[in-house]
């Protein structure tokens, strides 16, 4: 089923409608990412079998099974869209290294 990339879309969608900005759409991203990755973690690492199989079974693990379960067929796509998400990323981690660096007080 596409779900899970209609609901990414969707989602992306209402992001740039309502915040307008390119950060905004790259903070959103890596917030996507991070969350399916934690979730990926409680689906190894808790005891419930039941927890675990819905969370493999409806959540992917992260953007990159998302990106290789619809391109997985057409190699440059899957590439080109497979670099974009790490340059989000690496922009995403210029925002933080800014952010930390000019943050005064910890």
């Amino acid at each position: 089923m596409y779900i899970d990339l209609l609901v990414l879309i969707i989602l992306l969608i209402v992001v740039v409608m309502f915040f307008k900005r390119f950060s905004s759409f790259v903070f959103f991203v890596a917030i996507v990412d991070i969350f399916l990755r934690i979730l990926t973690f409680i689906k190894n690492n808790i005891g419930l079998d039941d927890v675990a199989h819905v969370i493999g079974k409806y959540l992917p693990e992260n953007i990159f099974e998302i990106i290789n379960k619809y391109t997985g067929n057409i190699p440059l796509l899957n590439s080109i869209l497979k670099w974009c998400f790490v340059g989000i990323m690496s922009i995403f981690l210029s925002y933080i290294i800014k952010i930390f660096w000019h943050k005064k007080k910890i």
